[in-house]
């Protein structure tokens, strides 16, 4: 008997490249990897179609559909996306903005208000710095071009916000600029912000404000997480165990390759500071698999989903995910 023919639909990050040049391959499963570089398509096919077998999926749209028994999917502890979010709330100088609690009675932009982004931005604001973001009122629409952030298929909020829709023909970046929004908080800063004086970080020193934050709650944001149709994981169960090995092992080999410096991978001039910096505050592993590592980050996203109203209950953690007999990480 052949091997499963499965699709899978992701970006090519460096830490599942090896699964598309077949350096990595899951057993018994073959892969049609099809990178798609921007992540919003894929959710967006994979909600509104279920167009590939396997993919990288919204973390925060899983967990809602998840909690509200309206998920045609499981998912892997599989992580492609993770991001810290302190550096991505801009905000107008104009509009007296000085610290978090001013943004309270503001207008904030945001691409869109269910992404996980914007979850886990609400969640630091209000967890660490005590806003109320129910009195803020949200502008939905993209950051750096006018129109819709993709064409998303998100479940509705269990309480109204006040939310509108950015301007026909408007981006947030102009938005910004025109202080018609005071701040912008989600994936992208608006380009603005390189050529206006007036555009700036809440945050100036987000990166020793983000390691701090690490310290402190153990919190490293996870974006994304690995999908997998439902009814062909209860046809071929084995193929939980078989991916969550391929991109643990395809990790690997993106991390050794990193971390060789006789000659530079990337085009980051102090990468070698930066590996030292990985080792300090990480351990070595910037990007660990699995619920155990993650636990404190995913009980975050729960318990900020549960705080703005995209679910009613919190599901346990463990719940969320299914059951694979995945190797030890031995790398580290």
């Amino acid at each position: 008997m052949g091997n499963l023919q499965l699709s899978f639909a992701c970006a090519l990050y460096d830490r599942v490249q090896p699964l598309y040049t077949g350096e990595v391959k899951p057993d018994g499963i073959d892969l049609n990897f099809m990178p798609i570089e921007e992540p919003r398509p894929i959710f967006d096919r994979m909600s509104g179609g279920q167009e590939f077998d396997v993919a990288e999926y919204s973390s925060s749209e899983f967990v809602q559909r998840f909690a509200n028994k309206q998920c045609p999917f499981v998912a892997l502890p599989v992580f492609p996306s993770r991001c810290f979010r302190h550096g991505f709330i801009a905000i107008n100088k104009k509009s007296g903005i000085k610290s978090p609690k001013d943004l309270e009675g503001k207008r904030v932009g945001v691409p869109l208000y269910t992404m996980t982004a914007a979850i886990f931005i609400r969640g630091l604001l209000q967890h660490e710095y005590g806003v109320d973001v129910e009195k803020i009122h949200w502008v939905q629409g993209a950051v750096n071009h006018a129109g819709s952030h993709g064409d998303p298929h998100v479940l509705p909020l269990l309480k109204p916000m006040e939310l509108e829709y950015a301007p026909k023909g408007r981006s947030l970046s102009d938005l910004i600029e025109e202080n018609f929004v005071d701040a912008t908080l989600g994936t992208s800063l608006p380009e603005s912000i390189r050529h206006n004086p007036d555009i700036a970080r809440l945050f100036p020193d987000y990166v020793e404000l983000e390691k701090q934050y690490y310290a402190k709650t153990r919190i490293y944001p996870i974006m994304h997480l690995i999908a997998i149709k439902r009814d062909l994981y209860e046809r071929y169960p084995f193929i939980a165990t078989s991916l969550y090995n391929a991109f643990e092992k395809s990790k690997r080999i993106a991390l050794k390759k990193m971390y060789n410096l006789r000659a530079l991978r990337y085009m980051t001039p102090w990468l070698m500071r930066d590996i030292d910096e990985i080792y300090d505050v990480f351990g070595g592993d910037p990007w660990p698999y699995g619920v155990k590592k993650n636990r404190p980050t995913l009980e975050a996203l729960v318990t900020y989903l549960h705080d703005q109203h995209l679910i009613a209950e919190k599901p346990k953690v463990d719940d969320l995910f299914v059951q694979n007999y995945g190797e030890v990480d031995s790398w580290f």
